[in-house]
């Protein structure tokens, strides 16, 4: 598994303001979109593109569009869809599906109510889109959830990580072709399975507690 942690000032600043408990619904919404589309830069590095002829209005020359098939993006409901504008804003070309996951408060197991996936993702680029990794519960089954289907190639793009969730991850995968891009790695879980300083229930957060 390739981790890559954001180290840009921007990022930080940004995570900042979404770290602190006054920020309103409205700011975290247009932040975490916001760090998803700089994070999105590292995460599809390695996208894979064909070569394509254009004509500038100067000459003819070569460059690159995205190949097919497709990649492939997946926000983990709910908190997930938060992240989705970010994602797509920079892959506007991208196909989207869903997985519907839920973490139990007390066992802090996940598991699948929904799912709106390709039955093959032979051949495809997936993007996972969580923006917690804590346990590593919910985006291991979602990671494996897509192997099963045939994907061969999956990026995760979490907003905070904890130490935990990373290592949990890392020996889920092993030997598969999995990259993790962190906006930050936090120091630790607590007792309840939240990251440490973290901020709070990003759904929560997002949308409100309904």
């Amino acid at each position: 598994m390739r981790l890559h942690v954001a180290d840009h000032p921007l990022i930080t600043h940004k995570l900042t303001v979404l770290r602190d408990q006054r920020t309103s619904s409205p700011v975290f919404r247009q932040l975490t979109e916001e760090l998803v589309t700089l994070l999105a830069y590292e995460a599809t590095r390695n996208v894979r593109v064909a070569p394509i002829e254009i004509q500038t209005p100067v000459t003819t020359t070569t460059g690159v569009r995205i190949d097919e098939p497709r990649p492939l993006v997946v926000p983990i409901l709910r908190a997930g869809l938060g992240m989705l504008e970010g994602m797509v804003k920079l892959i506007p070309t991208a196909e989207v599906g869903f997985l519907g996951m839920v973490r139990d408060h007390e066992t802090l197991e996940p598991s699948t109510y929904a799912e709106r996936l390709p039955d093959d993702l032979s051949d495809r680029q997936c993007f996972v889109l969580d923006p917690m990794l804590a346990t590593g519960g919910s985006l291991g089954a979602a990671i494996e959830f897509l192997f099963q289907r045939g994907a061969q190639d999956v990026t995760a793009i979490c907003i905070l990580g904890a130490p935990e969730g990373v290592a949990a991850i890392e020996k889920q995968v092993d030997g598969r072709d999995v990259t993790l891009v962190l906006g930050a790695l936090d120091e630790r879980l607590n007792e309840k399975g939240y990251i440490v300083p973290g901020l709070g229930d990003a759904g929560d957060r997002l949308y409100g507690t309904v």
